[in-house]
């Protein structure tokens, strides 16, 4: 699409409509009234009262970011792996990823806005190349007047207690769902959205009055974070929305929330370790950050939502939903040594369940927590006790400070490693399991000398850049410190460098995988801080740009980038594939594969794999732990298919008490079976006390792999000597 012709095209349809009349009263500073926009008038009831907010500022795109809207398209063309090529087609997708960003439950924007929104669909491509990004802040304003209507409405329904015997649903997971047709269906979407709202409090102890002041409060601090948001934050989601169609892990950071960033970093203030990101006015956590005081605790998991924040063992638990990402970052970060306490919602908790507090010590997140440790397990077979060796590796970590200084004794995963064999080989293990579980990557120079200590010699990966050149990257460990029998147990959490070492210890015929697929990021990325690379700068500050200039592949020639490592030997798991890992994601690079490079590798495992898999399936039949697994992983299931929630009282309470009482039976049968007494709460078991399922099966499997091994030994000696 030309210039000229998108030009015309807003002129022609968009500057006329009675839409684009009432963006532009907003961009003026004037609330719309709801009469004006054909929706039913709200009188502001006086216990509850629409909250008395400032007129948002007018939103209007900068020279600035018309600059970095050019730079950005001509870095993505001839930087990015991908080679896309931003034509109509990827408008579409921008459109899409925009309005995701600022709607991603469907809750806010009508059919007709969308319907609306479709004059831009093929002109997004355009608005980048040219840098006029004004149809960003046409659509925004639409955003923020929906917002304004519906959470006023909402706040109105706060003046009378619902009655919460009538048997009706609310559909809590809006993702797929078609947009809402008309503004009598949306003010019953959000009639229904307050009463879950108010039965969630309610479940948790709260009376009717606490849980209207409650969501009284949460919804003003939603409106007012929407009203708040400025030209530069609105500029910034669109650009993400751009990347987003690149692939996952390009992205755009402002100039304020460059300088955010870096001075966060920079700061004696401290947090959890954990990355935290807003998906739908709740704070969720993204990623555990291995050494950090979430990690070391171990209950905090990826996907857990944060509806509370504490300071101290006994302050005001504040509630932070609708808050801004920002300002909920600060509440958990602080001074080193102090305590903050969370409130939330497991990722796997049905609809209605009740919120956990964890306390937590704030501290940095430490290198020595993050390496490697092993330990030492006995297994019984066939009448004989196999000694195993486990080394569990967090991440590929590396003291990059020290060895720059020529420190000689600096902290690596492969230094740790190799001390860690050492000592197990003094301690006579006849097998070893590389348990590299969470782990989500590191130092690629530390994923190939860990490599190292496990191959004689040969590449390790090949890296493909932009261009198409392909470098391969050689084991650079010139002995081997390990030989006997491996187990890499690996998880969907598995990803990056972990992936580089799992697959080669498997294209090598080194070892055996077991566990989950892995999570699939095969990919390779550069910072751009575009103040560097302008050759005139409009204004100060033009923020730094992410993009994705290379992928990792094989020694045998396919990528890990999106499938992954797939285990010779399946074990369950409770996490589902199409939700976390590479190929879950919007616009993730697809898998491919070049010339594999010459490599020498041992015999193949196929009918050892056979073999291991046989007995393994046998012995997950009988183990009462791996029944309490599956049995978990199917309850699970069963809760993450639903999209709605009744919204009657009664049958929530009785349905949350069915699930306890399930649960609880599981983990009694579990404890009976293995001759453990019975519980009764699940309060009373602390996490420590939980078997570790899959790290027993993996010792199993190696106890045979072990077993086989030495009988292929002694047989081939018997040949010898006849």
């Amino acid at each position: 699409m030309t210039v000229a012709r998108l030009n015309r095209k807003m002129s022609d349809s968009a500057n006329n409509s009675p839409r684009r009349q009432w963006c532009a009263l907003i961009a003026s500073g004037l609330l719309v009234a709801a009469a004006a926009l054909q929706w039913p008038a709200v009188a502001a009831p006086p216990s509850h009262a629409a909250p008395a907010v400032d007129a948002p500022g007018v939103l209007q795109a900068t020279d600035r970011q018309r600059q970095v809207a050019r730079m950005t398209t001509r870095f993505v063309e001839r930087f990015h792996y991908g080679r896309q090529t931003i034509d109509d087609r990827m408008s579409e997708q921008i459109l899409n990823n925009y309005l995701q960003a600022l709607d991603g439950n469907r809750q806010y924007f009508l059919e007709s806005d969308i319907a609306y929104f479709s004059r831009y669909r093929h002109s997004l491509d355009d608005v980048l190349e040219t840098g006029d990004v004004e149809p960003v802040f046409d659509i925004f304003r639409l955003y923020r007047l929906r917002a304004q209507q519906h959470l006023a409405f909402a706040i109105s329904q706060l003046d009378k207690q619902p009655d919460f015997t009538i048997d009706e649903d609310f559909r809590f997971d809006r993702e797929k769902a078609p947009w809402i047709a008309t503004p009598q269906d949306m003010q019953d979407n959000w009639r229904r959205r307050v009463k879950n709202d108010a039965v969630s409090l309610l479940m948790a102890d709260k009376t009717w009055p606490e849980a209207a002041g409650i969501l009284h409060k949460r919804y003003e601090r939603v409106l007012k974070r929407i009203n708040d948001l400025d030209s530069d934050e609105v500029f910034e989601t669109f650009m993400n929305a751009f990347a987003r169609t690149l692939d996952p892990h390009s992205s755009y950071l402002s100039p304020r929330q460059s300088e955010e960033y870096r001075i966060q970093m920079s700061l004696s203030y401290q947090g959890i370790g954990a990355s935290l990101q807003l998906d739908d006015d709740i704070v969720k956590i993204l990623n555990i950050i291995p050494g950090g005081p979430a990690a070391i605790d171990g209950r905090l998991k990826a996907s857990d939502r944060i509806t509370g924040v504490g300071q101290g063992t006994s302050g005001e638990m504040v509630d932070v939903v609708g808050w801004q990402l920002d300002d909920v970052v600060q509440l958990i970060r602080g001074p080193q040594g102090t305590t903050v306490r969370l409130q939330i919602l497991p990722a796997n908790a049905p609809p209605g369940s009740q919120e956990q507090v964890l306390s937590l010590v704030r501290d940095k997140v430490k290198l020595e927590e993050q390496a490697a440790r092993s330990e030492v397990r006995e297994i019984k077979r066939d009448g004989r006790t196999i000694k195993v060796g486990i080394i569990t590796v967090p991440s590929f970590y590396q003291d990059f400070d020290a060895r720059s200084r020529g420190d000689e004794d600096y902290v690596s995963t492969t230094r740790d490693v190799r001390r860690l064999l050492e000592q197990l080989n003094k301690q006579g293990i006849e097998g070893l399991v590389m348990d590299l579980r969470g782990n989500g990557g590191g130092h690629l120079t530390e994923a190939t000398g860990l490599t190292g200590l496990f191959i004689d010699t040969g590449p390790v990966v090949q890296l493909r850049d932009t261009s198409g050149r392909v470098e391969v990257l050689p084991d650079p460990v010139p002995s081997v410190a390990y030989a006997g029998p491996l187990v890499v147990l690996v998880d969907r959490f598995s990803a990056s460098a972990s992936e580089i070492f799992t697959a080669a210890i498997q294209d090598y015929h080194r070892g055996i995988v077991i566990g989950q697929q892995t999570f699939g990021k095969g990919t390779v990325q550069n910072l751009y801080p575009l103040d560097q690379y302008a050759r005139r700068q409009t204004e100060p500050g033009l923020g730094q740009l992410t993009l994705t200039i290379g992928k990792f592949y094989r020694v045998t020639g396919g990528s890990t980038q999106n499938k992954g490592v797939v285990p010779d030997i399946a074990l369950p798991s409770g996490v589902d594939p199409d939700e976390v890992g590479e190929n879950s994601r919007e616009g993730a690079l697809p898998w491919d594969q070049i010339n594999a490079t010459r490599f020498r590798a041992a015999g193949p495992l196929d009918s050892a794999i056979a073999y291991l898999t046989q007995h393994e399936v046998e012995r997950m039949q009988s183990d009462p732990d791996v029944h309490y697994l599956l049995a978990d992983i199917e309850a699970v299931a069963e809760l993450r298919s639903q999209k709605t929630v009744t919204l009657n009282l009664k049958k929530r309470l009785d349905e949350r008490e069915r699930q306890k009482k399930e649960q609880l039976a599981r983990e009694n049968a579990r404890r009976t079976a293995e001759g453990l007494t019975a519980v009764e709460s699940l309060d009373k078991i602390k996490p420590e006390e939980l078997p570790d399922v899959l790290l027993k099966q993996a010792t199993q499997v190696l106890s045979d792999y072990v077993a086989l091994d030495q009988a292929g030994k002694a047989l081939a000696r018997n040949n010898v000597v006849h």
